[in-house]
């Protein structure tokens, strides 16, 4: 089979994009501020804006703003964080790296946090709720919120996969106590390596950060505090902000293609759907399949990439065996089905055509 449907397409093909970027590469080597250069600060200004926020501060990875993130809050050893069971390991590694627990919840049909299932999860150590918005679709906040302030607990949004989602008029970060995104490649709004970032508005988190960043010192040479070295690199900053002004059309693209395969594969496989007052930017088009893995294996046939995010649910990870099992009978039957078929912005309408007729054929076949 001649015909390749790659998953991700990271190449920089438009010509205009990739000669602005090296301008920006050639200002930050000309003015030398190679660490916490001018970039990052106005980055860092334009983020905070665009989530709605006061502040947001620049780390060089989406685990390390949940990890910092959580230490700015204080949470440590003794306290629990409840979390989603279907995410990228390093929600739950940010959690107990602080010293603290991560607790499973189990999810909805929409591959999100169950709020009913948090609900039952709180206990006198719970300190926070840490929702994941999967795939670029934002969570239930406004159900989750209400539960956190019903206990006191505080919200701390992992929104790595979901830059520029909306919910109910909101933008995604916008509603915990911080908000916390990366921007690695294979994101929506991408650098061309590691990149991270915390938004908050209460001043005493954005200065806790400021300091956890760069090894939990003040003026670069007192350390209050025991931390590690997490700044956001300059050219990654001057990437992000040439990239900035291009990311809508980047999700616009992708909004476009998941209209593409919405009614070609509607009653053939489970397709994400958007609730009212939500509006997904699909860093990835999650199918719900039966007789998964043979389906995997068919459009492999095809030339057409696929893949599974994630194969393992988190408490199942063997760093987290010996945790208290919890319940999630509903992650425990959608992580067999779930698979991600290709949806970036690259793709053509062909593609999106060739990929849906695919598995069609596979399921006339079986």
């Amino acid at each position: 089979m001649d015909k390749k449907v790659p998953f991700l397409d990271l190449r920089i093909t438009d010509d205009e994009e990739r000669q602005d970027l090296l301008t920006a590469v050639d200002r930050m080597f000309r003015h030398g501020r190679i660490v916490l250069g001018p970039e990052v600060q106005e980055l860092e200004q334009e983020i905070a804006a665009r989530c709605g926020r006061k502040y947001a501060v620049g780390v060089n990875s989406g685990t390390d703003a949940l990890y910092l993130g959580l230490k700015s809050l204080g949470i440590g050893s003794g306290d629990e964080v409840i979390t989603t069971v279907l995410s990228w390991i390093a929600t739950a590694n940010a959690i107990a790296l602080t010293g603290a627990t991560p607790v499973f919840a189990d999810i909805g049909d929409d591959l999100n946090i169950d709020p009913a299932s948090v609900r039952k999860l709180i206990t006198p150590r719970t300190k926070a709720i840490m929702p994941v918005h999967y795939t670029g679709k934002m969570c239930r906040m406004s159900e989750l919120m209400q539960i956190a302030e019903q206990d006191d607990l505080l919200v701390i949004e992992d929104a790595s996969q979901a830059f520029d989602a909306r919910y109910q008029g909101r933008t995604a970060g916008s509603f915990g106590v911080i908000g916390c995104f990366s921007m690695n490649p294979m994101k929506v709004f991408a650098a061309c390596g590691e990149a991270g970032m915390v938004v908050t508005d209460r001043t005493h988190v954005y200065e806790a950060l400021i300091a956890l960043r760069y090894n939990g010192t003040i003026n670069r040479e007192e350390c209050i505090e025991v931390s590690l070295n997490g700044r956001l690199d300059t050219l990654q900053a001057a990437i992000l902000l040439e990239r900035l002004g291009r990311v809508g059309a980047v999700i616009q693209r992708r909004r476009e293609i998941a209209s593409w395969y919405d009614p070609q594969l509607a009653g053939v496989v489970g397709i994400p759907r958007e609730e009212a007052g939500q509006e997904d930017v699909y860093y990835t088009y999650q199918i719900r399949a039966t007789r998964r893995d043979e389906l995997k294996a068919f459009l492999e046939t095809r030339g057409i990439e696929t893949k599974i995010q994630h194969p393992y649910l988190m408490a199942d990870q063997p760093a987290y065996r010996h945790l208290p099992r919890g319940e999630f009978p509903n992650a425990q039957q959608l992580v067999k089905q779930i698979l991600c078929i290709p949806a970036h912005e690259k793709l053509s309408r062909d593609n999106v055509d060739y990929v849906a007729s695919s598995i069609k054929e596979f399921y006339k076949s079986v």
